[in-house]
């Protein structure tokens, strides 16, 4: 990739990460609001508000994470196999990504739950806790692609190892 367009897709992988956190921040704020709230429409309100925030925030920034993150080691020399670190990255956003999808449904529930009737306290509370546990799962599992594109821990993959040793093979003009 040329410098610019590497720029650009570095800048478009790290928006979509860190604006999926924030997203994810946000939908536990409401997970835990509607599920401690007293108010029945603070309730209701939060879980149609987490349906619209997981479908169209959420949703599109993970895929975009995703692809974004699938150009810059594809474009770079680090490439998608070679270290352990891009590979973990790989591996937990297809993660948080498989367990959002499987979550959607359950999130629609609630929201169209709450759409019809009033909740109380004691209403759907383990189906309510569900995205609470698995919003502040899915923010500590976040975090660690953060922690491993900061410090790049050291360690090639065999791929990676036979690569970088194809290279210093190659006869010299």
């Amino acid at each position: 990739m040329t410098p610019g367009l590497r720029k650009f897709a570095l800048t478009a992988h790290v928006a979509s990460s860190v604006g999926t956190l924030g997203a994810v921040a946000g939908f536990l704020a409401l997970a835990v609001a509607g599920l401690n709230s007293a108010d029945s429409q603070v309730a209701r309100a939060a879980y149609l508000a987490m349906e619209l925030i997981a479908l169209y925030v959420i949703v599109p920034l993970v895929f975009a994470s995703l692809v974004t993150g699938l150009v810059q080691s594809l474009g770079t020399n680090w490439g998608l196999f070679r270290h352990y670190w891009v590979v973990t990255k790989l591996f937990l956003n297809v993660l948080v990504t498989t367990v959002l999808l499987l979550q959607l449904e359950l999130i629609g529930y609630l929201a169209d739950v709450s759409a019809e009737t009033m909740l109380s306290n004691a209403d759907l509370r383990g189906l309510r806790m569900s995205p609470v546990i698995h919003a502040a799962g899915g923010l500590l599992v976040l975090l660690v692609p953060v922690v491993l594109s900061l410090y790049k821990p050291r360690g090639l993959t065999r791929y990676g190892w036979r690569k970088q040793h194809e290279g210093s093979m190659a006869p010299r003009p």
